[in-house]
């Protein structure tokens, strides 16, 4: 490579060693550079910075965790599926991460068996990372997560209740309990004496506490809670239904599980002539990209995923520290929109 006169001729990737002789420094002072040292002068922190852009020198990350002990990384653990939820935690983590100075390693799995866990957790630790992360959204995972006993400290990303385990997993989740209490108790307070809910697959533990929160609502407001209907979480399942709602007598409101959910419900009520929020009220739960724009635009229940990743990532560091908290419930917010209203005489 060429470089200014004098510069080591360099084939292999440049060394720390590197810069400093092209900058004119010792390999201490190169050091102190990289890792913000307040006692170096500002016009040698630029001649060592101006070496290391030249060169185009990177950090041993691996020769650093050497020394350190520290590598920099945080290991997660997530379902290979693609729904809003575990997806949208998985960015919030992330992201969160780097705000912090770590980066992460994915393990994207389809079965939470003993075998395929123990071997994302093996990976993890053979690349030497500080802390992991589960997403753990469904009852299998959760279960997988207690059945391990690792050297570093977990956080279970879970709106379920902790299976019993290791005393260093940590569970950090969304009060989705809460939300769907709230979804209820807005189609309540309009006026509907009836909410039937199209609960998500019960397999997982967002469907479980919508579907307790909507029943919990109904007792307390001694309004009727006809037995919920199960599906997943495809808008397709939420068109069938919707059909099957409209044909047998539609309500006067549904509180859907998800906002996919919602989105097959108002195609189905379009097609049979129903008027949302006329004729029906739609709520969801998530506020996923696009819900203000359906037809009418969603009342739906908002997860603010970004403040989960930096809640999960916060509770890595503490434990980290030494300093595990408890089990973090965040809030859900209910989000009215133009789906909702009170019901019309019938």
């Amino acid at each position: 490579m060429t470089g200014t006169p004098g510069a080591p001729a360099v084939r292999r990737p440049p060394a720390m060693s590197d810069v400093a002789a092209l900058a004119g420094v010792s390999h201490q002072t190169v050091s102190r550079v990289l890792n913000d040292h307040p006692s170096v002068r500002p016009e040698t922190r630029e001649r060592v910075l101006a070496a290391i852009a030249e060169l185009g020198y990177r950090r041993n990350s691996a020769a650093r965790a050497l020394v350190t002990r520290r590598s920099g990384a945080l290991g997660v653990v997530t379902t290979s599926s693609v729904h809003h939820g575990p997806t949208s935690t998985l960015i919030g983590l992330e992201s969160a991460a780097r705000e912090v100075g770590y980066y992460v390693s994915v393990a994207a799995i389809d079965t939470f068996d003993g075998g395929t866990m123990r071997g994302a957790l093996d990976h993890f630790l053979d690349q030497a990372v500080e802390g992991i992360a589960i997403i753990a959204p469904q009852v299998d995972v959760a279960e997988a997560v207690a059945a391990f006993d690792v050297p570093v400290p977990v956080v279970s990303v879970t709106s379920g209740e902790p299976v019993p385990g290791p005393a260093h997993v940590v569970a950090v989740g969304v009060d989705q309990r809460e939300g769907a209490r709230a979804a209820t108790r807005h189609l309540v307070d309009l006026g509907h004496r009836e909410v039937v809910h199209l609960a998500g697959p019960q397999d997982w533990f967002d469907a479980q506490e919508r579907l307790a929160g909507w029943r919990e609502a109904c007792a307390a407001a001694g309004v009727a809670a006809p037995e919920p209907v199960e599906v997943d979480w495809s808008a397709e399942s939420g068109y069938r239904e919707g059909l099957r709602l409209a044909d047998a007598g539609a309500p006067t409101a549904v509180f859907a599980a998800n906002d996919q959910l919602a989105l097959g419900l108002l195609r189905a009520f379009w097609e049979r002539g129903l008027r949302v929020p006329q004729d029906v009220s739609v709520v969801g739960f998530d506020d996923e990209a696009g819900a203000a724009y359906f037809v009418p635009p969603l009342t739906t229940v908002r997860q603010d995923f970004p403040a989960l990743g930096r809640s999960a990532i916060q509770a890595l560091v503490g434990a980290l520290a030494g300093d595990p908290p408890p089990r973090t419930l965040l809030p859900a917010t209910l989000v009215p929109r133009a789906s909702t209203a009170p019901p019309a005489a019938r």
